[in-house]
């Protein structure tokens, strides 16, 4: 017999599996479509009789592949894993997941994953982010959700309404804390603690971890945080997220008629907001904002100033992030001097980096690494854009006396002559026990590291600390800067690539903000 779980809405039918109950595509808000295009999430809409929720329902609108240089171009099948078999994209995407070992009163911890893909892509509910595995090897409840992305989620039209549509740009962040209400008041019945959560992303899903440690909306429907390359840093200001609402509604052509706006289908907004890239000078989005509502500053500011207190925290990156943009943009690998200085004034406009690249050049060298510009715009991007911040973030967060634990992901990817090394995700397929050997290699040390990943993360969701399990002692990461390197050979080291690091040392936070 399928198990059946009464919710605050209404009661839901899922599936067995693998000694798992399975709960796929349960409404956590109503569909944000219509009149509700934009605005914060609402309440679902309560269901009589049982509804079936034995399949994923649908992903949130996107286009993924938006052609140019440092964009989010087309990735690789091989290396993203987002690209994974998922459903239909529909507006009405509101939706979470779960995996349980079991309908009962034993009070599990909870780990709710957040996917990534820029805030532009991605979705919760595919057959990648299965959460049987994690489920069933650690006793745990696993959540998967979705939330409004690119223009859906994160396009602020307060201001050029003048209030008609009061989004604030931030609406795919309200998204999450909906779903975090939610598991906060369901997941008891599904074998949860709703008193033990520990949220975890990637990619863009790290940054939504980081975010949210910063928002005051989310208090208290978490407890414990994991961090996978994204961090508290990467927002656009006001007039930014306006100037791009603005040329948004230029390029619909509806002069901010606001009746035009809730009546677009999909399909139109997704067609403009793709010819609606790259966009203009002065002009970001669709990215989280400094509204002054829902993020009153940068969240690693919040962070420095105690909204995350009493939250342990792990926060990682891989050793080679950005070597992954080498599939999107495959001009990278030919870069000459004047072409790398001209995409650092567009990715970092408020640092000369005359003497960043000249130290990189040392830098490399010493590591018997030929310092072309390639070479040097692929670690100062790996740098700038995941590990510095991911390091200022645990300081942060440390230094208040907050349980801090970093990592950094070494192991690297034979695909295509191992030119991507430790890429960008590629601790994900160890996480998830996603094994390809043309991207993973085949040492049987691979399973080891695995396993070892989803302990660690597991034991951290149960106690708050990741120490304990095959990898061995996991320290905090304190003045020492004790960092556990995931690779072929695990181990604690301490103030890894401190050289590096003090090229760096002196960046303001703002250095960071789009």
């Amino acid at each position: 017999m399928n198990p059946v779980v009464e919710t605050t809405d209404g009661k839901i039918e899922g599936f067995e599996k693998d000694g798992l109950k399975v709960f796929l595509g349960i409404p956590f808000a109503a569909p944000p479509t219509g009149e509700r295009r934009w605005l914060p999430p609402q309440p679902a809409e309560p269901w009589t009789g049982v509804k079936e929720t034995r399949s994923f329902v649908a992903t949130a609108p996107q286009n993924i592949y938006i052609p140019g240089p440092d964009s989010p171009a087309r990735p690789s099948p091989k290396l993203d894993l987002s690209l994974g078999t998922q459903p239909a994209i529909n507006e009405d995407c509101l939706q979470l997941n779960i995996w349980t070992p079991g309908v009962d009163n034993a009070h599990r911890p909870v780990m709710v994953w957040i996917h990534g893909g820029a805030f532009i892509r991605g979705t919760g509910a595919s057959a990648v982010s299965n959460g049987g595995m994690l489920a069933s090897r650690g006793d745990v409840v696993v959540v998967t959700i979705n939330y409004r992305l690119n223009v859906f989620g994160f396009l602020r039209l307060k201001d050029i309404t003048n209030g008609r549509i009061p989004s604030t740009g931030n609406e795919g962040m309200l998204d999450q804390v909906a779903a975090l209400q939610w598991v906060h008041d369901n997941i008891e019945s599904f074998g949860g603690d709703p008193s033990n959560v520990t949220i975890f992303g990637v990619s863009a899903g790290g940054a939504s971890v980081a975010a949210l440690l910063a928002m005051k909306e989310a208090r208290g429907l978490f407890h414990k945080a994991i961090c996978q390359s994204g961090s508290a840093h990467f927002l656009t200001d006001l007039d930014e997220a306006n100037n791009y609402a603005e040329y948004f509604l230029h390029v619909l052509g509806n002069g901010g008629n606001v009746n035009s706006l809730q009546t677009l289908t999909m399909e139109q907004v997704l067609k403009n907001y793709v010819k609606a890239l790259p966009a203009p000078k002065g002009a970001r989005g669709p990215m989280l904002v400094i509204d002054g509502e829902v993020f009153p500053r940068l969240p690693i500011d919040s962070i420095r100033a105690g909204s995350a207190d009493g939250i342990p925290l792990i926060a990682g990156t891989t050793a080679d992030e950005w070597r992954t943009w080498q599939v999107m943009d495959p001009a990278i690998q030919d870069l000459v001097e004047g072409r790398m200085f001209g995409r650092f004034r567009r990715m970092i406009p408020n640092r000369d980096m005359t003497d960043t690249v000249e130290a990189y050049r040392q830098l490399l060298t010493k590591r018997g690494i030929t310092p072309t510009p390639s070479e040097i715009y692929l670690a100062v991007m790996t740098a700038r854009m995941f590990w510095i911040p991911t390091t200022q973030m645990l300081e942060a967060h440390g230094t208040r006396g907050n349980p801090t634990y970093g990592y950094m992901f070494t192991w690297k990817t034979p695909f295509r002559g191992g030119m991507f090394g430790a890429y960008h995700g590629i601790d994900s397929r160890f996480l998830w026990g996603i094994f390809d050997p043309e991207v993973v290699g085949t040492d049987p040390a691979a399973d080891t590291l695995s396993r070892n990943t989803q302990d660690a993360w597991i034991n951290f969701a149960r106690t708050g600390s990741p120490d304990g399990t095959g990898l061995g002692e996991w320290p905090v990461y304190g003045a020492h800067r004790k960092t556990m390197l995931l690779g072929q050979q695990s181990g604690i080291e301490e103030a890894p690539f401190e050289e590096e690091r003090r090229i760096w040392d002196k960046a303001p936070s703002n250095i960071y903000k789009w």
